[in-house]
């Protein structure tokens, strides 16, 4: 009974954890990628392993700051789908890879990872969509219903 509420509890830690690094699927993504090609050109380990977390972390501070600065809700929309894409696809995997220690049907394991890999995707999507423009540009926080600001009729 206690490992059972264990095994519950680290998959709920795990899930959680997925989709809260759910965003950094692509900077990571690129980043391997970058790394993997600067390690076949030469660099040794551990110029690969530089090139691929600077990489990496221009991609997510590129992402954070787009997001940030950007008014129009179509763009906002069109990056947070660029972010979420590689994060649906991790999704999919990471559902997939523990649906298949539990469940013998290749229909079920498959429609399960389509599931969680959707879920995956629409919470990175909710998440990077959601993120409040800076202030100076788009709305501003007086603005907002309730900050002491008035309308005045003329």
């Amino acid at each position: 009974m206690l490992l059972g509420l264990f095994a519950v509890a680290a998959v709920a830690f795990l899930a959680w954890l997925m989709f809260t690094f759910a965003v950094y699927a692509m900077p990571l993504m690129l980043g391997v990628t970058v790394g993997i090609a600067a390690w076949h050109t030469g660099s040794g380990m551990l110029g690969a392993l530089v090139v691929g977390l600077v990489v990496a972390a221009l991609i997510v501070a590129f992402g954070e700051l787009a997001i940030a600065k950007l008014r129009s809700p179509i763009a906002r929309t069109l990056l947070a789908l660029a972010y979420a894409g590689p994060a649906a696809v991790a999704g999919y995997h990471a559902v997939h890879g523990i649906a298949k220690l539990s469940v013998p049907s290749p229909t079920w394991l498959v429609a399960f990872s389509v599931a969680g890999g959707f879920a995956t995707g629409a919470v990175a999507l909710a998440r990077l969509a959601s993120a409040p423009p800076v202030a100076g540009r788009g709305i501003e926080p007086s603005d907002h219903v309730g900050s002491g600001s008035r309308i005045r009729m003329s």
